[in-house]
């Protein structure tokens, strides 16, 4: 069974495969870095013999034999498995029972709306990696690791090893993963600001279950955002990728885009067909991103993401009528411009407005969506970020502090239990609280996918006083209490019903 994603008129495919046991392999890729390099593990014998940009060798062909002498011992291959599950179909439960005199809750419910029980079998998956640092540290694509119950990394010399998630962002398909090993080839980052259109770079990877493959090709575009991550992020996805016509296929994902000075330049994440295989072009994210997301991964087990506080739109997409709503000529055919400035922002308290053309950020001239999305990208909460908009003629520097997406400039800590729980939290109200005679709790206001959602019939609305025995008042004594635990029952009650209700709950361990 393969995982495709076809969008617009075109397919964008993750270069991941999966399949069941009793199927054919699958493969994924996997990229990883570590924002903390010094220097790389680069073979003795690894010279650059003026090979910069495409320069040739005697024969007049370029030779890209010293660039993948470098890189390929620092990619890896990910296998991975996802254990057989057991779900129900989530139909909602009858909560009055006619007959519970005569039958139990759970019986009545199997035979009268309670949900349909699915078994999903196990499933095995392949992907790519790159190693960043030589003890252990490599980074992937989300979407290699996502909801894996083993991940197992083999090195370019056959040496297997178990790995652990040190963290993963959907928003920007990158994942760090670590495996216990030390003086291990690593990749040395290279600046995918300084990549130009037309320069040659090398794909590594596991392709289709192959060992490792090197191909060649050039960057044909930059700034390119395809949509591929939005079905999973929504508005918070990031792309920004580095396009190109190196030849890549399932099992790609995660593996290392170089430049022929043999370092990363990007990770390998997606390419454009309509049948899921190579037809042309492949696309990755670049390094200078990947840095950013690696370093907070593994410093704070999220990402800490900065927010100017805009929407923006570009002047090519926008109809006579959005244009005259923010204030701009309808004869304007290009740039990006705020389209709208959150009040509580950064960007407004700075002085940017709405119809105000975004010129350039951090000193790097903006000219589409993915390079204002990549450029903010490189900061967190509290940075001062240098912006110079277009206001009707006139050039206007700006200094704004980005705030996270709470509206302020705390670090975001890693709330991977709560998430991986799949539910919204709201404190219950200290006025409801009297009235049920409690001095606390929390309201399950939605629950969504996730542990609850698959291993439990919890309804919206369910209130959670205690987790292990342990009195819940608010949403962080819930979060302190799960902590690290991957086992625990939660109790609590449903507003109008009587009875106290217990739910345990088994967490994949993180």
């Amino acid at each position: 069974m393969k995982l495709k994603e076809v969008l617009a008129t075109i397919g964008i495919s993750a270069l991941t495969t999966f399949a069941v046991v009793w199927g054919f392999n699958s493969y994924n890729k996997y990229n990883k870095t570590f924002a903390g390099q010094t220097e790389g593990t680069i073979p003795n014998n690894y010279r650059l013999a003026g090979l910069m940009n495409g320069e040739t060798n005697n024969g007049g062909a370029p030779d890209f034999t010293q660039p993948s002498v470098a890189a390929l011992p620092a990619v890896v291959h990910i296998k991975t498995k996802t254990n057989a599950k057991q779900v129900t179909n989530n139909l909602p439960r009858m909560r009055q029972n006619p007959f519970s005199d005569f039958f139990d809750d759970d019986l009545f419910n199997q035979f009268f709306g309670g949900g349909r029980i699915n078994i999903i079998p196990e499933q095995q998956a392949s992907g790519s990696g790159v190693i960043i640092s030589d003890d252990g540290f490599i980074v992937t694509n989300n979407h290699v690791i996502d909801k894996a119950d083993e991940i197992n990394v083999t090195l370019n010399n056959k040496k297997t090893y178990k790995a652990k998630v040190i963290g993963a962002d959907p928003s920007y398909d990158l994942a760090v993963i670590k495996i216990d090993a030390s003086a291990l080839p690593f990749l040395l980052y290279g600046n995918s600001d300084d990549v130009k259109i037309g320069q040659w770079v090398l794909a590594l990877g596991y392709p289709l279950n192959l060992e490792t493959t090197v191909t060649a090709g050039i960057v044909s575009a930059k700034a390119r955002s395809i949509g591929v991550n939005k079905g999973k992020s929504g508005s918070t996805a990031v792309e920004s990728f580095i396009q190109t016509d190196a030849a890549v296929n399932m099992g790609n994902s995660g593996g290392a885009l170089v430049n022929t000075d043999g370092k990363l330049i990007g990770v390998n994440t997606a390419i454009a067909s309509p049948t899921g295989y190579y037809s042309g072009y492949s696309y990755a994210i670049p390094v200078n991103i990947v840095k950013k997301v690696v370093d907070d991964l593994i410093k704070y087990g999220s990402v800490q993401r900065g927010y100017l506080g805009i929407q923006f739109g570009n002047a090519a997409d926008m109809s006579a009528a959005d244009k005259r709503s923010i204030g701009i000529d309808e004869e304007t055919y290009d740039g990006i411009f705020a389209t709208d400035v959150i009040t509580d922002g950064g960007a407004f308290a700075a002085g940017i407005r709405k119809g105000d053309r975004i010129q350039k950020i951090n000193g790097e001239e903006i000219v589409s969506g993915g390079e204002l999305q990549e450029q903010v990208s490189m900061f967190k909460p509290g940075d001062k970020v240098p912006v110079q908009v277009l206001r009707g003629k006139k050039a206007i520097n700006f200094v704004v502090t980005l705030k996270n997406k709470a509206g302020n400039y705390d670090i975001v800590r890693n709330d991977s239990k709560i998430d991986a729980l799949g539910v919204e939290l709201v404190n219950l109200d200290l006025k409801k609280a009297k009235e049920y005679g409690i001095d606390g709790g929390v309201i399950i206001k939605k629950i969504n996918k996730g542990a609850i959602n698959d291993q439990t019939r919890m309804k919206d609305g369910f209130v959670v006083l205690r987790i292990n025995d342990e009195p819940v008042k608010n949403a962080d004594d819930m979060r302190k209490i799960i902590g690290n635990q991957n086992a625990f029952t939660i109790s609590g009650f449903y507003p109008g019903y009587d009875g106290l209700y217990e739910y345990p709950i088994t967490l994949e361990e993180q």
